[in-house]
């Protein structure tokens, strides 16, 4: 019989290794990691091996160390964004980011309530709400992994997604407060919008103060004298992870959850912010931590805490699961294809933006957490819902590699042709994909 901290390491020692090995096998086969990953946390868990080796006991002993996680994933997909970039961007990704938010929210009351008749309306619509989020650190990851987070097309879904969070996290905080408050409706809602209204106020105050010390050079001289004058080793370092918990802090004590203060924290972080030079070294040194340590533990906790023994009971209850888990699925497919091919992109990109789009992850887990600690979630709704983000996210890389693959083979065939003698005046369409994907071979 071993103690409890013994146990904790074995667990924390079991998910890293294999999570990493097996994540590495995986994309050895044409996948990403992180379905591997997600695959190890499954079978280390509840539902296969943890009771027999012993490790299932420790599931809560991780939740300190999975918010930290999701901390990380999130302040490193803010990095790769900057507010440039979401305001180039422009209408189309606010588009994409409340479609593929609205529509599934709201079909997905209606398949919960026909599904799940015997809860309550308000739990209902929480089911509906949690499993209509875009995983914004899973498509991060993905698109990390196919090479495209620097390509206009990453960055449009990237810009989608922030704007699918904020949706949902909104409506989110409309719920609970209306759940929990003793105040009337319009004045629970009005609060909630206010609220979030502040926050981005406080981030857009930042980013405009931090453009304006840049025009007047102030902002340099302080990098300048940060650079020279700091000793402490990798103060850099501490100081992004003080900012971005400050900024997780402050959004957890405004009611919007901490994911939302850690991206946004990392988005202000720019190279103009930071420095050039600063930012490279940060940037490194960041997401080895990240993607070494952090990522591979938080896709493995996803699946460790998932228990599909109590889920699969019956087998009407796992026909309702997977009715539910094929509509989160394919009304995300569809939203996403629909709205981008409106956009005029091609037929495959649009799937594979579809595709990208339809993984669940970090938030929906937040706040399913959040929903079972307030007795609004029962232990098997809770995994329903975890369970729906485990099935999407592991199928949402695999259905999107074969599109990807597929403009990349296109596009490729289109610039071998123009290399040849012209033969027709019409050009190639253009691609929103890298000019390098060495990463999709």
């Amino acid at each position: 019989m071993t103690d409890a901290t013994t146990s904790f390491l074995i667990a924390l020692f079991l998910l890293i290794a294999l999570a990493v090995l097996v994540g590495e096998v995986f994309t050895r086969f044409g996948q990403v990691a992180l379905v591997g990953q997600l695959l190890v946390g499954v079978v280390l868990g509840p539902t296969l091996l943890g009771p027999f080796l012993g490790i299932s006991g420790t599931t809560a002993s991780f939740g300190g160390i999975q918010t930290l996680a999701t901390f990380f994933v999130l302040l490193m997909a803010g990095l790769s964004v900057s507010p440039e970039q979401i305001w180039d961007t422009g209408l189309s990704a606010v588009l994409l980011g409340i479609a593929i938010f609205l529509v599934p929210f709201l079909g997905g009351a209606a398949v919960v309530f026909v599904l799940y008749p015997g809860l309550a309306p308000t739990t209902q619509l929480f089911v509906a709400l949690t499993v209509s989020i875009t995983a914004l650190p899973v498509l991060a990851i993905m698109l990390r992994e196919f090479g495209l987070m620097k390509t206009r097309f990453g960055t449009f879904l990237l810009n989608a997604s922030v704007i699918n969070e904020l949706s949902a996290v909104t409506a989110f905080a409309i719920l609970l407060s209306v759940s929990t408050s003793t105040a009337g409706t319009f004045k629970a809602i009005a609060i909630s919008i206010a609220t979030v209204a502040l926050f981005l106020t406080t981030v857009l105050a930042i980013h405009v103060a931090l453009r304006a010390f840049r025009q007047v050079r102030l902002w340099d001289r302080l990098v300048v004298w940060f650079r020279e004058s700091w000793r402490s080793r990798e103060a850099g370092f501490a100081l992004l992870i003080t900012i971005g918990l400050g900024a997780a802090l402050y959004s957890q004590f405004l009611g919007l959850t901490f994911v939302v203060g850690a991206f946004y924290a990392g988005l202000l972080v720019t190279p103009e912010s930071a420095g050039s030079k600063e930012h490279r070294s940060l940037t490194y040194l960041f997401e080895a931590v990240t993607w070494g340590f952090f990522i591979p533990l938080f896709f493995a906790l996803v699946g460790f805490n998932t228990n599909f023994r109590s889920l699969f009971s019956t087998p009407l209850a796992v026909l309702l699961f997977g009715a539910l888990c094929l509509f989160c699925l394919m009304v995300k497919i569809g939203m996403g294809a629909l709205v981008t091919r409106s956009l005029r992109w091609s037929r495959q990109e649009s799937l594979a933006a579809g595709w990208l789009v339809s993984s669940r992850g970090a938030v929906e887990l937040a706040m399913a957490t959040i929903l079972l600690g307030l007795g609004i979630f029962s232990q098997q709704i809770f995994t329903i819902v975890a369970g729906v983000g485990l099935v999407t996210t592991f199928l949402s890389p695999i259905g999107a590699r074969p599109f990807i693959r597929q403009v990349t083979l296109e596009r490729r065939a289109a610039e071998e042709a123009a290399r040849q003698p012209p033969v027709g005046s019409s050009l190639p369409p253009r691609s929103l994909l890298p000019e390098d994907d060495a990463s999709l071979n």
